[in-house]
C-alpha cells in the first residue's frame, strides 16, 4: 500500500486509548506538508561578525500590539548556535523569482552570501535587497519546541516590495494561480 493510501486510510484523530502509538516521522512530515506556507530567509550575524542565514518556512505572525512574530529553527541546523545566541535577526519573505536563493540558503556547507546582494545593518544583521517583505527584529523570547527552538521576535522596522510571494507546498515550491 502506498504512503498516500495509508494516510487516507488512517484517521487524523482517534478515540482515547491507554496505548501510545508513535507517529511515523515521514508520514507526519507529509501531513504537515499539506499546509502551504510562504518561504523566508532568516539572517543574523554570528559572534565573529560574519553573516549567517537560512531558509525557513516556519514563520508566523503572533501579535500586532506589541508587534511580534515567530519562527522555528531545528536544533541540528548548522547555524543553530548563531541564532540561539543572537539578539537581532531579519526575516525576508521571498518572492517567486527567488526560488534559487531559497535553495541556496537551504544547503549545508556553502558560502550562502558569496553571490548575494546584501547590506549589514547597525546590529550586524545582513539585509537582503530583494524581498516581498522584510522585518528587522530583536529577540523577544526563545522557547523549547522539541527538536526545534521557537524564536519570538519583536518587529523593529519593516519594509515591503510589490512582488508575488514564493510558496512551499507538499515538499516543493508552488506558485499562486
Amino acid at each position: 500500500m502506498s504512503i498516500e493510501a495509508e494516510l487516507l486510510r488512517t484517521p487524523l484523530t482517534t478515540a482515547p486509548s491507554t496505548q501510545q502509538h508513535a507517529l511515523e516521522p515521514l508520514q507526519l512530515r507529509q501531513v504537515f506538508g499539506q499546509f502551504a506556507t510562504g518561504v523566508t530567509i532568516i539572517t543574523t550575524g554570528n559572534e565573529a561578525g560574519e553573516p549567517v542565514g537560512m531558509t525557513a518556512s516556519s514563520f508566523n505572525t503572533v501579535s500586532l500590539e506589541p508587534p511580534l512574530i515567530l519562527w522555528c529553527i531545528g536544533k541540528n541546523a548548522g547555524c543553530f548556535d548563531a541564532f540561539n545566541h543572537c539578539e537581532h535577526f531579519a526575516i525576508h519573505v521571498l518572492s517567486e523569482e527567488q526560488e534559487a536563493l531559497s535553495t541556496l540558503f537551504a544547503k549545508r556547507g556553502v558560502d550562502r552570501f558569496a553571490s548575494v546582494d546584501y547590506q549589514t545593518n547597525s546590529n550586524g544583521v545582513p539585509l537582503l535587497q530583494k524581498f516581498c517583505a522584510r522585518l528587522q527584529c530583536s529577540v523577544a523570547a526563545r522557547y523549547d519546541g522539541g527538536d526545534h527552538l521557537i524564536m519570538v521576535g519583536r518587529v523593529e522596522t519593516m519594509h515591503s516590495q510589490d512582488r508575488t510571494p514564493l510558496i512551499f507546498h507538499r515538499g516543493r515550491y508552488a506558485r499562486i494561480a
